[in-house]
């Protein structure tokens, strides 16, 4: 399940997330809308996939991932269909609502889910591979996507993204159980006898996790960081054009991010099954924290102490933005058990992504109030990150949980 995953994920994610800027110039040439308008649709995707995690990630905890993840792959599939012969702007922006759903049903969540249930002792080894193997998601299709669209056009480019996606959905279809115990296995794959229990840890209930402190302190540290996170992908490239980068430089700065998630993933996901996985979250933000003052320094320096800046920025932040996601997974697995995870991870992507919604919006305000000067919009991102490190450091596991963890490394 976990190599099914990381092949779906991977396909999912390069699609549904990924590609879409490739879509933008082709669609506003032949359509005439404008750039906030196209963009405007994607983030009601996302608004969307939030809201519409929050049931999915009950029927998770109740029925399993095989049927959501199934028909979200189809779904996908139909939308991407009917993007391809879109004309209207109202038409589009109901695509990607329906995508919007779809994303909630295939893309991380979900597969978290599954992994929650499934392991307990090898969770982090377990994330590392399904987050590592999907990081090529963005390396893979935007080019793919790119390619297509310059050979046959942007309709017909989706056309064949389509027929892609619908292949996770026999996959799902087919691979997918609910719990070990519907395989007469224990989690980490033993033998149910090994144990002499095979049913699901109960954990916390998803009502007590939503009213414990920890809870809120580890939302108000994912929701910080998704901010800085989509708020970097916005600005990245202006930045460094307004700092005197060229836009093709710029753009290798991000893609070199997006490499350096991968090691990211590799080195800091594992070190959860060894150290308290609080501590490194705690340590994952720093590191994005320092490499956004790096970034912060690269601004109105000599050419070789910018150069030199950059890069520490692309290591630090790079390496930090790519284990964040499975810590926050890892840690809601580990602080509140698997039977009710999808409910708790459900409301956990439902504040993330009214985070996520915030950050464009808000900090294009930011840059337009102080004149297209970005050096305050990266020492508050900076700050806000170093808030998400104190938080998630303070975010004391329930005493389940910690009893667990203590378990698991004996």
């Amino acid at each position: 399940m976990v190599g099914a995953l990381s092949v779906t994920e991977t396909i999912s994610y390069g699609i549904l997330a990924y590609a879409f800027t490739v879509f933008i110039a082709p669609m506003q040439a032949e359509l005439g809308w404008s750039v906030a308008a196209i963009t405007g649709a994607y983030s009601l995707g996302l608004l969307t996939a939030g809201i519409a995690a929050v049931p999915v990630g009950r029927w998770l905890d109740e029925h399993g991932a095989r049927l959501p993840m199934s028909a979200g792959s189809l779904l996908a599939g139909l939308m991407l269909f009917a993007w391809s012969g879109v004309d209207s702007l109202w038409a589009f922006y109901l695509l990607w609502a329906g995508l919007g759903f779809a994303m909630a049903a295939v893309l991380y969540e979900p597969a978290f889910a599954v992994l929650a249930a499934w392991f307990r002792r090898d969770l982090g080894k377990s994330l590392t591979v399904l987050t590592f193997l999907a990081g090529f998601a963005s390396v893979i299709f935007i080019p793919l996507a790119g390619f297509l669209v310059e050979g046959y056009g942007w309709r017909s480019a989706l056309r064949v993204l389509a027929v892609i996606q619908l292949t996770t959905f026999p996959l799902h279809a087919l691979l997918l159980r609910r719990r070990p115990a519907d395989l007469g296995l224990a989690p980490d794959g033993a033998a149910a006898t090994v144990v002499g229990d095979s049913r699901a840890d109960h954990g916390v209930s998803s009502g007590e996790a939503f009213a414990r402190p920890d809870f809120r302190r580890l939302a108000v540290a994912f929701s910080l960081s998704t901010f800085v996170i989509t708020a970097i992908g916005v600005h990245l490239v202006p930045l460094l054009v307004a700092a005197g980068s060229t836009v093709t430089a710029a753009a290798g700065i991000g893609g070199a991010i997006g490499l350096m998630a991968l090691p990211g993933r590799i080195v800091l996901t594992p070190l959860g099954d060894v150290w308290p996985r609080r501590f490194v979250a705690t340590g994952i933000f720093a590191l994005q924290a320092i490499g956004l003052l790096a970034l912060f320094a690269a601004a109105g320096t000599t050419a070789a102490v910018s150069a030199a800046a950059l890069w520490a920025f692309v290591f630090l932040y790079g390496a930090g933005f790519g284990a964040i996601t499975p810590a926050r997974a890892a840690l809601l697995a580990e602080y509140y058990g698997g039977a009710h995870f999808g409910r708790i991870s459900g409301r956990m992507a439902l504040i993330n992504a009214l985070a996520r919604a915030v950050a464009p919006v808000s900090t294009g305000l930011l840059v337009t109030a102080s004149g297209g000067d970005y050096r305050l919009l990266l020492v508050l991102l900076s700050l806000a990150v170093a808030l998400a490190a104190i938080a998630v450091g303070i975010a004391r596991p329930p005493a389940i949980a910690a009893g667990r963890s203590a378990r698991l490394r004996g």
